[in-house]
């Protein structure tokens, strides 16, 4: 039995060593276009002992800079690398869980970058659902249901709503995400047209 375990163990570390390097290509490719277009990533399998250990230990090494040192994952990104690298992650990985949440997985970025996460997270929308939490109009564009979330105070209490928007309420939404607040009837017209294109995504 230990002879057996042993070599079903090497054939998980081989695995595990080929599937590395690709992975960390594809990754690396998908960042790219998530607005981190120096970003290089690594995958490291520290090899047990004696190399017979199944449980090996999987770190992900990212330089989001030219120049900066590969360093874990968890150490050096920022909140927004570390959500595009799972974005990256979810896009490349064929078996991903029924349900994916993102939570400002656009932290930092706005323009053509944000076009493109939105692209992607409406790319995953397409098989599964996925919850994003965004403050982007291009983002909020991009989804098929869009839910306002607010708080008020009332009588020195703080409540939070969240509410389902209709799709005339989506592009005064959209407007106001687009205006800072202030949706004139410019901001409106061209809440619409984002929610036109987020919807032909």
């Amino acid at each position: 039995a230990l002879k057996k375990l042993a070599a079903s163990a090497r054939a998980v570390a081989k695995a595990r060593r080929t599937a590395a390097p690709l992975l960390a290509a594809q990754v690396e490719a998908r960042l790219q276009t998530l607005a981190l277009p120096n970003a290089s990533i690594v995958v490291q399998i520290e090899a047990s002992k004696e190399d017979i250990d199944a449980g090996d230990a999987v770190v992900f090494l990212l330089s989001a800079n030219p120049g900066s040192p590969l360093l874990p994952l968890t150490k050096v990104a920022s909140g927004g690398e570390l959500a595009r690298t799972m974005l990256a992650l979810r896009l490349v990985l064929s078996e991903e869980p029924g349900t994916l949440v993102f939570d400002e997985v656009d932290a930092g970025i706005g323009g053509a970058a944000a076009v493109a996460v939105a692209t992607a997270l409406s790319d995953l929308g397409r098989l599964h659902q996925v919850l994003a939490v965004t403050h982007l109009p291009q983002v909020a564009a991009a989804a098929h249901h869009q839910i306002a979330v607010t708080k008020e105070v009332r009588e020195g209490l703080t409540f939070g709503a969240a509410t389902t928007l209709s799709a005339e309420e989506r592009i005064q939404e959209i407007a106001r995400m687009l205006s800072g607040g202030v949706a004139d009837q410019s901001a409106r017209q061209h809440g619409r047209r984002q929610a036109d294109l987020g919807t032909a995504l």
